[in-house]
């Protein structure tokens, strides 16, 4: 027979099993007993969302856009305080506002700083994986006092910046600029020492890693996205790109793509999506045109 479990706080031999959580809590005074619990339960097949949801034993995976990577725990939750009496409840109240208060200038960095890069990310459209690494970024250069001097915002946009370019997701200086509201020659040059401090390698950005987004703001259609891709890749292949911005060439193969597929717009539109002039495109599409041989298209 299992020999009931003690509370080493008051003594009580009175608790309750939380198993989603895995831990044994004093019913008496809140206290927790024992944790990590592994539950062998029965095995049982998962027939749709809901009921897999509620048979599940496993908690969320750790992510670094929490401040704490999403595995703290917080005394006294809403069911545990239902369970205690009256003079204890009030005790576990006054645990949890110190709970809350008690954490350290770096935590607290963090978790504003954090929740600065989800509003900004939401806003710019960055992928789960990419807010993973910018998160991942900010924790080690805040641990190594790299925000020290700085602006928390202007860290959190060099490093959001940095993430972007290393997951393929690339976005402008302007464009980070604008949603963080500080010039892009201050994100520039923290996003610079950022690297340099933490050793991180940035590989130059193509034509292909925007050519995507560029399309699907311009709202084009499958055939002309693909042409666009061909064309880049001749490109590269005969090394047109070289020493060329790549929004340029990306916007420049899409102008190309939409008069080949009689999917036309106006220079104009293109500029204003890819955030280049409507020169470069000019002078990006006449290289294309006349070193590819596309004589279908005719110059302007």
């Amino acid at each position: 027979m299992e020999a009931k479990k003690k509370c080493g706080n008051c003594g009580s031999t009175e608790y309750l099993i939380d198993r989603q959580a895995g831990e044994t809590v004093c019913k008496k005074c809140g206290s927790i007993i024992e944790e990590d619990i592994i539950d062998y339960g029965q095995e049982w097949r998962e027939f749709s969302g809901d009921s897999g949801q509620s048979k599940r034993r496993t908690g969320n995976p750790l992510t670094y856009i929490k401040h704490d990577k999403g595995v703290s725990t917080k005394i006294g939750g809403a069911g545990d305080l239902n369970r205690i009496g009256g003079s204890e409840k009030k005790r576990i109240y006054r645990l949890r506002k110190w709970q809350s208060r008690i954490s350290t200038a770096l935590e607290r960095n963090i978790k504003y700083a954090l929740a600065e890069l989800r509003r900004v990310s939401s806003f710019l459209n960055i992928p789960h994986v990419a807010m993973e690494e910018a998160a991942k970024i900010y924790r080690n250069a805040a641990e190594k006092g790299l925000v020290r001097g700085r602006s928390m915002e202007s860290v959190v946009a060099g490093a959001l910046y940095a993430a972007c370019r290393r997951q393929k997701f690339p976005r402008t200086l302007d464009e980070i600029s604008e949603t963080f509201s500080i010039d892009k020659k201050e994100i520039g040059k923290t996003y610079r020492f950022i690297c340099r401090e933490l050793g991180i390698r940035i590989l130059p950005t193509f034509p292909l890693d925007y050519v995507y987004r560029f399309a699907s703001e311009l709202k084009l259609s499958p055939k002309t996205i693909s042409k666009a891709v061909e064309i880049i890749n001749k490109a590269q292949d005969v090394e047109i790109t070289s020493g060329k911005g790549p929004m340029g060439v990306a916007a420049a193969a899409l102008y190309v793509a939409t008069l080949l597929c009689n999917e036309r717009k106006t220079q104009r539109e293109v500029a204003d999506v890819a955030g280049v002039t409507e020169v470069t495109i000019r002078n990006r599409y006449k290289e294309l045109i006349d070193k590819l041989k596309l004589g279908d298209v005719e110059k302007e």
